[in-house]
């Protein structure tokens, strides 16, 4: 993990390339080599993740896309209680490159927000499979997380 986020770090800070010579894409490769994500995590083609606890969630971007999107300086998310739907936007993640909508993976009603976005939206970059989580859901329909990517399908997507 350590190692990882070292790579990323290094991406990040010294841009699309060192000296000419070693492409973002390989600092990229190189932290998502050592990337492991969490048991029953799963990922939509959009590029966001859920990780189902019981009845609920656990719902934010997936490490690819935060490095595709660069540092992360606003992050907007729905109300609790709002309810959301499979494929449809949610919130929005704004870096220094784009504003990005963010797609739900999942059907449900929001139980919770990471409302330390709010302060530190740069939490998304650090740790976006953990920590840089951004909603919680109630799941309406748990058989939609059969539908999407295990890391070993996400991984060879990103790979295309």
């Amino acid at each position: 993990m350590a190692l990882r986020r070292l790579a990323a770090e290094f991406g990040r800070r010294y841009g699309a390339s060192l000296d000419g010579r070693l492409p973002g894409d390989l600092c990229y490769s190189f932290a998502r080599a050592f990337a492991s994500a969490k048991e029953g995590m799963k990922f939509a083609e959009s590029h966001e993740w859920a990780l189902a606890d019981g009845k609920n969630a656990t719902v934010g971007i997936s490490d690819h896309a935060q490095a595709q999107l660069g540092d992360i300086v606003f992050v907007e998310l729905p109300e609790v209680g709002a309810s959301v739907a499979k494929g449809e936007p949610f919130g929005v993640v704004e870096s220094v490159k784009a504003a990005s909508d963010v797609y739900s993976p999942v059907s449900g009603k929001v139980v919770e927000c990471n409302t330390a976005l709010t302060e530190n939206p740069g939490m998304v970059n650090k740790s976006p499979e953990d920590d840089g989580w951004l909603v919680k859901v109630e799941l309406s329909n748990p058989a939609e997380m059969d539908g999407l990517l295990d890391s070993k399908a996400y991984d060879a997507l990103n790979q295309e």
